[in-house]
């Protein structure tokens, strides 16, 4: 469970698997575009890609609500 609480691993994670493939557009932004626009003709497969491609921010936020609250409890 302490790769999910990785700075380094998430952010890696983020730049990759996250934003792949670079080009034309981040394929996560195209899905996020597609959802955005009522998600006309999105299959399974469409949303479980989102899933995938959505999963290293889900864990970047996470990790940032976490580490948040652990600054604040101390002050």
């Amino acid at each position: 469970m302490s790769a999910f609480n990785n700075w380094r691993l998430v952010i890696l994670l983020c730049l990759t698997l996250g934003l792949a493939p670079f080009f034309p557009e981040p394929h996560f932004f195209g899905k996020v575009t597609w959802i955005l626009g009522g998600a006309e003709g999105m299959k399974p497969m469409d949303w479980f890609d989102t899933l995938l491609h959505g999963f290293p921010f889900i864990l970047l936020v996470r990790l940032v609500i976490i580490k948040g609250l652990a600054a604040s409890k101390k002050d």
